[in-house]
């Protein structure tokens, strides 16, 4: 049974639970990274993606617990560093919210700052919790909830697929407009950031399951060609000896922490072609 049809069996067999919050309570335990949930409970410290994207100070403290923490283990946090880390984490909750839903139930969320939050870790502060907390969501014309007044019925895998490229793009916009004056990294790399998360997200989906040949489809679907402002197509590539591996478009800068080295996929390090 192909993919797509196996994400709509399993929605299928769930008989009346078949809108966007049953999917994420169906999908949270079938993955490892982090909560996933569709609510905010209370007394927790949770931001909307919205509410940190209209005042980008928020950005600074974030930076500045991450410092304390690179400093806890190394010794020092450069600009650029906590910059680039913060810069991946917060394009990972979108990008992943929507690699799991393709992956898992073939339907992809609108991804708006206002439907998504997130939840940093009392130590490392990463986003441990991710909420998505819209409704509204685009599916295949075979899901048992087409004619649901949430959902949008897009014409097949393809359509589906583009549609999570562009509501996701939607998103990094608006985060880059945000990031790009306090961080003063370029619009460049802060779109090599977004393609990093977007295609790291969709291929782990696939891995985590024990499935990383779907979770490669995915990306490739997803990445079929370079659609800017997105930097690159899928960047996957099989090695005979390390199995899949990707190129990566933007630099984390964790060279610049003490005793540490570029990663092995480092864009600083890619030969000429």
């Amino acid at each position: 049974m192909e993919q797509r049809e196996v994400a709509i069996d399993t929605v299928r067999r769930h008989g009346a639970a078949i809108g966007l919050a049953a999917s994420i309570s169906r999908v949270a335990p079938r993955q490892r990274r982090t909560e996933f949930r569709s609510d905010l409970p209370r007394n927790e410290n949770w931001q909307r993606c919205s509410d940190v994207l209209a005042d980008p100070a928020r950005f600074d403290l974030w930076r500045k617990r991450l410092a304390e923490w690179l400093c806890g283990r190394f010794g020092d946090a450069p600009a650029r560093t906590t910059a680039g880390y913060v810069m991946s984490w917060y394009l990972h909750v979108p990008a992943y919210a929507a690699a799991l839903l393709l992956h898992h139930e073939r339907r992809v969320p609108l991804l708006r700052p206002e439907e998504l939050a997130f939840r940093l870790g009392d130590d490392r502060p990463h986003p441990e919790g991710i909420a998505v907390l819209g409704a509204d969501f685009y599916c295949l014309p075979g899901d048992p909830a087409a004619g649901h007044p949430e959902a949008t019925v897009v014409a097949d895998e393809r359509a589906l697929t583009a549609m999570l490229r562009a509501r996701y793009i939607a998103h990094a916009e608006k985060f880059v407009h945000a990031y790009a004056p306090v961080s003063r990294l370029g619009r460049r790399m802060l779109w090599a950031g977004a393609t990093d998360a977007l295609e790291n997200s969709l291929w782990w989906a696939g891995r985590q399951t024990g499935d990383e040949g779907a979770g490669v489809a995915n990306a490739t679907l997803v990445l079929d060609a370079c659609h800017p402002p997105l930097t690159s197509a899928s960047a996957l590539r099989f090695d005979a000896d390390d199995g899949w591996t990707r190129r990566r478009e933007s630099c984390c800068f964790s060279y610049l922490l003490p005793n540490e080295t570029e990663c092995a996929e480092c864009p600083r390090l890619r030969r000429p072609s």
